[in-house]
This record gives structure tokens, C-alpha cells and sequence, in this order.
């Protein structure tokens, strides 16, 4: 097996921070088909942290296990940041926990489309404040072939699960 140093540093410190806010993980994944969710529990206790994720990569299973609207899809695809923050506050509904990160994305080398090239991916990242559900969005596009793109997603999801401020 080979290990990802890079993404192994970077859940460590995802953990280190979620389990010093006293929070809770959960994740909702499509193109990357759980590989955060996988970063995170290759961390021994993790337990502690991370509560489990959701990988649905099709939109039926967007709509049915994340809430994510059919008029969502229809009007901004499945690729789009409406879609990514659907994803992650059903993620923090559906599943529970405090903290959730979801990716959509086109990993290529097919999908693409005008204006969503492949490697387009979308991030959202939300956690409950108080009585409500803040968010944070990001939109990266990659370079390289699928498994490049799925992992420079993977990474980047778990580096901002280290950087959210959260009361």
C-alpha cells in the first residue's frame, strides 16, 4: 500500500483540530468516492472525530441521502456550488455531527462541458453556529488526469477542515 504523506499530515491535522473544537465530522462525497472519508479514518482515533460520510455519486442519491433539490440540479448540475452546499448541509442534517465537507466535481478524462472543464471540482464545508448552519464554498479547477484531479481534491478538502473558525 502506498501512503499519501502529504494527504496522512493533512487528516492528522483535520483531526487534531476537530477533536480540540470538540466537533464532529461528517462528509458527502461524489468524485472523489470516499477518499476523505477514507484520509480521515486511516488517522488512529479518528473515532473520536469523525462520525462517517456518504458517497453519492449519482444525482438520485444526491437528492434521496443529502436533500439536495431536483430544481438544484436542474438549473446548476451536479457540479455547482449550489450543489456542493446542498450536499453539505444535508450532510450535517441527514447525518448528523457538527462539521461537514462534501466535494462534487468532474474528474475526467470525459464530463467536461463549457464553462466545467474536467477537473472542476466544488467544495463546501459546513458547521452549525449557534441555532444555524454556517457555509463556506470554493471552486478549484486542477490540472492533471483522474486520479491526479480526485487527489488534489482530497487534499484540498482536507486542508481547509483545518482552517475553518468555528465558535
Amino acid at each position: 500500500m502506498i501512503i499519501d504523506a502529504e494527504l496522512q499530515r493533512l487528516a492528522v491535522h483535520a483531526g487534531a483540530y476537530l477533536a480540540d473544537a470538540e466537533r464532529r465530522l461528517v462528509t458527502a462525497e461524489s468524485c472523489t468516492g470516499g477518499w476523505v472519508a477514507k484520509a480521515l479514518t486511516d488517522v488512529p482515533g479518528s473515532s473520536n472525530w469523525f462520525l462517517g460520510g456518504v458517497v453519492a455519486y449519482s444525482n438520485t442519491l444526491k437528492q434521496s441521502l443529502l436533500g439536495v433539490l431536483p430544481s438544484t440540479l436542474t438549473a446548476h448540475g451536479a457540479v455547482s456550488e449550489n450543489t456542493a452546499r446542498e450536499m453539505a448541509i444535508g450532510a450535517l442534517e441527514t447525518l448528523g455531527g457538527d462539521v461537514a465537507a462534501a466535494v462534487t466535481g468532474i474528474a475526467g478524462p470525459d464530463g467536461g462541458q463549457p464553462g466545467k472543464p474536467g477537473g472542476t471540482v466544488w467544495f463546501a464545508w459546513a458547521w452549525r453556529e449557534a441555532d444555524q448552519i454556517e457555509t463556506r464554498v470554493a471552486l478549484e479547477t486542477f490540472p492533471g488526469d483522474r486520479e491526479a484531479v480526485r487527489r488534489s481534491a482530497v487534499e484540498r478538502s482536507l486542508r481547509e477542515l483545518s482552517s475553518l473558525r468555528m465558535v
